[in-house]
């Protein structure tokens, strides 16, 4: 299979060092329960939605409720790549409320670091350096979550 040509403009990468092991972190990423607890790009939103099958052509699907709206932003993809407790790769797709949205590829990899884990996540193939950068809004108001729940 050919490599596609992906503009480096429209890649996002962000990486984020948290207190604690690569196990737990991993855990936390593909455990539902877990999920329901992190899982949402700022503080305050609510998580009712967390489905994962972890294995390789398996599905996710993630739902993210605003504080006082009924409104869902869900998104969902396939696992392409599981290495357990190192790495996930898995496709991402908005189904509300921009399903005309790409699809996108998120690799996400886990890096032990003394006592703690890095977190090293790679978004690409967006149309625009725009919807990369409100996709990193997100993903930095995810990360923040996920440091709080780790502390919690």
């Amino acid at each position: 299979m050919p490599k596609s040509i992906v503009d480096p403009t429209t890649v996002l990468e962000i990486r984020r060092t948290f207190h604690a092991s690569r196990e737990r972190v991993f855990h936390a990423w593909t455990d539902p329960g877990q999920l329901k607890r992190w899982f949402a790009v700022e503080e305050g939103f609510t998580t009712p939605i967390a489905e994962v099958d972890l294995q390789v052509g398996g599905r996710y699907r993630l739902g993210m409720q605003p504080p006082g709206n009924n409104v869902i932003l869900i998104v969902g993809g396939v696992y392409q790549e599981i290495v357990l407790t190192k790495k996930l790769v898995f496709t991402w797709r908005w189904e509300t409320p921009n399903e005309n949205e790409p699809e996108t590829l998120v690799t996400v990899r886990f890096i032990k670091r003394g006592d703690g884990t890095e977190v090293i996540l790679n978004h690409e193939l967006f149309s625009d350096e725009m919807v990369r950068d409100k996709h990193g809004e997100g993903w930095v108001g995810c990360m923040d979550n996920l440091e709080r729940f780790f502390i919690s």
